[in-house]
């Protein structure tokens, strides 16, 4: 989830009535492994990065996809910025951040 989608999600639930509580999921409900995440960042940034793989971690989760419904329900909200815009709009601003 792209952050400026992540701090709207926030500030609708900061203000929202005392009747509506959490846990209420943000996030992008669009799933993909993070190996094809490393290889869309490779692929945007022309990086000649290479891809290492390690052991997982015990606690790992095997699903990275949150239910948004509630955050749909009660704060009227889903995440509007697709990955590879995300994405690039953070390469930008990396490189912007790393010529200086």
């Amino acid at each position: 989830c792209y952050v400026d989608d992540l701090v709207e999600g926030v500030v609708r639930l900061m203000n929202t009535n005392d009747d509506v509580t959490g846990p209420i999921n943000l996030g992008k409900p669009g799933e993909f492994t993070i190996l094809e995440l490393a290889e869309k960042v490779i692929e945007l940034s022309n990086s000649k990065s290479e891809i290492i793989y390690k052991p997982l971690p015990n606690d790992d989760p095997q699903q990275r996809r949150p239910d948004i419904s509630k955050a749909k329900e009660k704060l009227n909200w889903e995440p509007k910025v697709d990955l590879e815009t995300g994405l690039n709009t953070t390469i930008e601003w990396i490189k912007k951040e790393l010529a200086k």
